[in-house]
């Protein structure tokens, strides 16, 4: 990878520079996965795009747990960067009830090496036309009537380039600068998440765990990720408010002491840790004249796992061939967008709300023995026949309906769940 202002590329944008109006077609801030997919599908449909990076390295920082659903990876193929496939979830309640999810030898998703996914992802982008920047960071972005203007700054050399495009894309994670930059919103909810690398963790094959409980993870859960090569990813998240003025360190640190499972983190080692946010929520306004943001920028991650690159993938995806009409029109006004958007985008948009009041329902307003209540019901053969039956970690919504409809113990939740869905 190559910066645009190197050989041949360079070579490119001084012609375009001198024969068109626009630099490129659509300029992209952000070259992660969701970004080098939005290239990569822009350009397969003939538009001249840039992605804008402002690492040197595209892959870091590492910030995710690494699962990509067996969708997200069919739309990328990616699967070179697999390092293990996993089967299913061993689900712990509060007080140790174990509810096992899943049947070996069918698999329910992937762990990828993120640095290589990322790499590969955006690696198509350029195959498929995209230029790219590193290094580089927007300083300044203003909407004209015919285009956007973008003043970017090589943070190396401090060089600044002016370039214009048809239509700028925010791909720049949660905290975006392109939302930023013209006030868009905030994400519902931005959790926090906190993740380390281990040896020495002695775990199950092809099968993740999941832990629950306020004291280790409030309202929501931690993990430990096989990785390969006998590495784990361990990890939690949270949501601020319901921290009580801990961090997700301690909270960290907390799972490692805890009495149910300290002896099965005795002899890990750690090798590395990292911390990020988890924007979940879609903004108020993803749209705006010749702007859209998308991923974790528009706040797509989902609220019951907080992966983000199925919905972010999903966002492009829907919009896509239109969207590349109006481009070439260079109809790219609010109205415009939002009428390409507005029925696959309003769709995703409540899908994610539906599945954040179930889990609000069923989990994030739950003390721990309410928690203990439902695992126990949870850990009931026809219950866990009925998950392996509905389950499905891309679409969570009817399965939290088919457990309130058919579990008799969650009936006394089906009205509040009605009244929450209803206006969701």
């Amino acid at each position: 990878m190559q910066n645009v202002s190197e050989g041949r590329n360079f070579l490119k944008f001084r012609f375009w520079c001198e024969i068109m109006d626009f630099d490129y077609d659509v300029i992209i801030i952000g070259a992660g996965p969701v970004g080098g997919y939005t290239a990569r599908v822009l350009s397969e449909r003939g538009l001249s795009v840039l992605m804008v990076e402002e690492h040197n390295e595209v892959g870091r920082p590492f910030q995710c747990a690494g699962l990509v659903t067996p969708s997200a990876m069919d739309a990328v193929e990616a699967y070179d960067t697999v390092v293990a496939d996993v089967d299913g979830a061993l689900i712990h309640g509060p007080s140790g009830t174990l509810v096992p999810v899943g049947k070996e030898g069918e698999l329910r998703t992937y762990v990828v090496c993120r640095k290589r996914f990322d790499q590969t992802v955006v690696q198509q982008g350029l195959e498929a036309g995209s230029d790219i920047m590193l290094e580089s960071q927007p300083v300044s972005a203003d909407v004209q009537p015919d285009g956007v203007v973008v003043e970017i700054v090589n943070q190396r050399t401090n060089q600044t380039t002016t370039l214009r495009s048809k239509l700028l894309i925010g791909c720049d994670g949660a905290h975006s600068w392109v939302r930023r930059r013209f006030k868009m919103g905030y994400p519902k909810e931005m959790m926090i998440g906190f993740q380390t690398e281990v040896v020495g963790y002695e775990g199950q094959d092809r099968w993740l765990e999941m832990f629950s409980g306020s004291k280790i993870a409030p309202g929501f859960f931690a993990w430990v990720i096989p990785s390969g090569n006998g590495t784990h990813r361990i990890g939690l998240w949270s949501r601020a408010d319901l921290l009580e003025g801990r961090t997700v360190l301690d909270c960290y640190n907390d799972l490692l002491k805890h009495p149910l499972w300290k002896d099965r983190f005795a002899n890990i080692t750690e090798t590395a840790r990292y911390c990020g946010p988890v924007p979940s929520g879609m903004i108020r306004r993803p749209i705006k004249d010749r702007v859209m943001v998308i991923g974790d920028a528009a706040g797509m991650a989902k609220p019951t796992t907080g992966g983000g690159l199925g919905p972010g993938f999903k966002q492009i995806s829907s919009i896509a061939d239109r969207l590349v009409e109006q481009v070439h029109r260079n109809q790219l006004s609010e109205k415009n967008l939002k009428s390409i958007a507005k029925s696959s985008w309003s769709k995703l948009k409540k899908e994610q709300d539906r599945a954040r009041a179930l889990r609000d329902l069923l989990v994030s307003t739950r003390t721990d023995e309410e928690l203990d209540m439902h695992f126990t019901n949870f850990a009931k053969p026809e219950v866990i026949e009925l998950i392996n039956e509905i389950g499905d970690i891309e679409k969570p919504v009817p399965l939290g309906l088919a457990l309130l409809k058919k579990v008799p113990a969650f009936r006394k939740l089906a009205l509040q769940a009605g009244v929450k869905l209803l206006f969701t």
